[in-house]
Parts: C-alpha cells; sequence; structure tokens
C-alpha cells in the first residue's frame, strides 16, 4: 500500500529538523516538495526545498486541479501539493513524507485516511516558540508577532492528528519520530 506521513507544526517548533532527521534514518521515506509562492530563504533551491511559483502561476495550476491540496496561509502566500509530485514518490515505491502547514496537514489526512500517519509537532510553550523564531533570525520582529499569533490558532488543530509530540527536547523527539515511523511504515 501506498503511504504518506504528514509533519506539521506551527512555524519554529523544529518540523524541519525532524523531518530531515526522518530522511536521513529512513531509506524508504522520500520527501515531497511543496510548491509555494513565497520568496526562497538563503540557501534554498527551486525544485530541492521547494517549487517556487509567482502568485498567478500557482493560481493557473489552482484551476488546473494540479495539487492535492493548497492553502492560501498569508495574504498572496500560497502552499501546495502537487499531484505529479506523490505519483513520482510512489512509482518509486517510496512512503511520501510531507512537511506541510496544520491546515494543510489536516487536508491531507482526510484525503489519504487510512494510508497516511499525520504528525503533529508542538513547541513546549508559544514564549519558547517566539524565543526559537527570533533565534533563527530569518523574519522580522513584526512577522515573528504574525506567525506567533497564527502558532497559538494552530495548536487548537492538533487533536485531529494520529500523533503529538512536543518538542522540548530534539534528542528524545528524534527517539519518538523513529518509533512513529518504524511502527507505521512496518505495518
Amino acid at each position: 500500500m501506498n503511504k504518506v506521513i504528514i509533519f506539521s507544526a506551527p512555524s519554529g517548533s523544529g518540523k524541519t529538523t525532524l523531518v530531515k532527521h526522518s530522511l536521513e534514518n529512513f531509506p524508504h521515506l522520500e520527501f515531497s516538495i511543496s510548491a509555494t509562492t513565497r520568496a526562497p530563504r538563503e540557501g534554498e533551491a527551486h525544485g530541492k526545498d521547494y517549487y517556487f511559483l509567482m502568485p498567478d502561476e500557482f493560481r493557473k495550476k489552482i484551476s488546473e486541479d494540479a495539487f492535492v491540496e493548497h492553502e492560501e496561509v498569508y495574504a498572496d502566500k500560497f502552499y501546495g501539493t502537487l499531484k505529479s509530485e506523490i505519483e513520482r514518490i510512489w512509482k518509486n515505491g517510496k512512503t511520501v513524507i510531507f512537511d506541510v502547514d496544520v491546515v494543510g496537514g489536516v487536508n491531507l489526512k482526510k484525503i489519504f485516511g487510512d494510508q497516511a500517519m499525520s504528525i503533529f509537532i508542538a513547541p513546549p510553550s508559544i514564549e519558547e516558540l517566539e524565543k526559537r523564531l527570533i533565534k533563527r533570525n530569518t523574519d522580522s520582529l513584526e512577522t515573528i508577532k504574525t506567525r506567533v499569533n497564527k502558532a497559538q490558532e494552530e495548536l487548537g488543530y492538533q487533536h485531529l492528528f494520529d500523533q503529538v509530540l512536543i518538542n522540548d527536547d530534539l534528542e528524545t523527539a528524534k527517539k519518538e519520530i523513529e518509533n512513529i515511523i518504524s511502527n507505521f511504515t512496518e505495518k
């Protein structure tokens, strides 16, 4: 059976670090590259980290029904999962791993049902989340405030996920993720 693993979390919860750890430790997983309209961060590459699209290109793909799911996370900031990306990974006999926003995670779980394991990565607290976002040094203080407010809202969705992992200690979180993935993919 074709399977998918969905990682969702508020920005700054450590989701991307745990996804990278999972990909390094499980060769049968492959990252689903999302499409987005946001600008690339330093070191990010088109077709590797994201498919970077202009808002008009993204809207055109929506009208062509090219997405499994998509979401306008902030004004003109779209994220989505292309159907062609999932098909490519399954064709290679691998399990798809998603790194998506919280609403996208809920939607993907509804779409894939029992084929999916959805994992919500939660910060230990909103205060800790804010510290992590400031430390990351990629956003303005105004953007950080927006992300923290959104995170408070997103925490209300965690009960819709199969697993909730509180990322307080990274090494502990890595071990927990390994157990979750092993139990799901070996079924």
